[in-house]
C-alpha cells in the first residue's frame, strides 16, 4: 500500500464545495468515485483544506493510499480519464506513507479577482467579481498592509475547529492590476479561517470605496469594534498553493 500526493485544479461553480457531503455534489466526491472505478477501497482522501461552494481551486492538495500495480504516470491518466470536465489531477506524486495534507503544510495560497465597470459582463463574471462604484486602486495597495503579520483575526472568520483559535500569522498581501484592469488580490497565511479571504476583500473594497476607514479595520483587528458586514463572493476566489516545504 503507497500513499500518493495529488495537486487538484476544479472550477468550483458546479461543486457545493470541495468536502464530501451527503446529496451534494462535491470534489472529494466525485475525486473518490473516480479512485473506486480504478478498485480503491479506501474510506476516504484527506484534504488539504475545504473550499466552499462556487471557490476554484489550481493547487488544492489530496493523499490518498492505494495498491496499484502500474506507473504513477498510467495512475494519473487513469484518473483524469474518469473525472468529470471540471476536476482535474494537474500532479500525482508518491508521498511518505504520514504525508497529511491538511496538518503538513506551512502556508496556503489564495488569488482573488474583481474588476470595476458598471454593465454586467455575464462571462467575466463567472470567475471575477464585479464591483461598482469603482475602487480606489491606490488605497487598494496602500491598505493591504494592514493584515500583514500575527493577528487575531476574529472579525473575518469563523475557527476550522470548535473552540479554535482565531489567530492567524499573514506574510503576503498584495493587490496588482492587470493589464485587462482586473485586480488580483494574493494573500499567503499559515493557514486561513473559514471565509477569512472572501472576508478580507470584503473589507478592503469597503475601504477603497470610502465605505470604511482604516482605523475601524485596526481597530477590529485588535478586537475592539466591528467592522461592516458582508463577504465577497466565493467565485472571485482560487486556492492557488499549499506549502509543505520538503519532506
Amino acid at each position: 500500500m503507497a500513499r500518493y500526493q495529488v495537486i487538484l485544479a476544479y472550477d468550483g461553480s458546479g461543486f457545493t464545495g470541495s468536502q464530501r457531503q451527503a446529496n451534494s455534489r462535491t470534489v472529494q466526491g466525485e475525486f473518490e468515485k473516480a479512485l473506486r472505478n480504478l478498485g480503491w477501497s479506501g474510506r476516504s482522501v484527506i484534504m488539504a483544506g475545504r473550499t466552499d461552494t462556487g471557490v476554484h481551486a489550481t493547487g488544492q492538495v489530496a493523499a490518498f493510499d492505494f495498491e496499484w500495480a502500474h506507473t504513477v504516470d498510467k495512475l494519473l491518466k487513469a484518473l483524469n480519464a474518469d473525472l468529470p470536465p471540471d476536476l482535474a489531477i494537474k500532479s500525482l506524486t508518491p508521498a511518505p506513507a504520514d504525508f497529511h495534507p491538511r496538518f503538513d503544510a506551512i502556508s496556503r495560497m489564495y488569488c482573488y479577482r474583481l474588476f470595476c465597470e458598471p454593465i454586467r459582463d455575464p462571462l467575466r463574471e463567472r470567475y471575477t467579481w464585479r464591483v461598482w462604484p469603482p475602487v480606489d486602486g491606490n488605497a487598494l495597495k496602500q491598505n493591504a498592509g494592514i493584515f500583514l503579520g500575527t493577528h487575531d483575526f476574529a472579525a473575518f472568520g469563523s475557527p476550522t475547529t470548535p473552540k479554535g483559535t482565531t489567530v492567524r500569522t499573514v506574510t503576503k498581501t498584495e493587490w496588482r492590476k492587470m493589464p485587462d484592469g482586473e485586480w488580483q488580490f494574493e494573500v499567503r497565511a499559515d493557514a486561513f479561517l473559514y471565509r477569512m479571504v472572501r472576508r478580507l476583500v470584503f473589507v478592503q473594497v469597503s475601504l477603497a470605496q470610502g465605505k470604511s476607514s482604516v482605523e475601524e479595520v485596526q481597530h477590529a483587528l485588535q478586537k475592539q469594534g466591528k467592522l461592516l458586514a458582508g463577504l465577497a463572493p466565493s467565485h472571485g476566489l482560487t486556492l492557488t498553493e499549499v506549502n509543505y516545504g520538503s519532506f
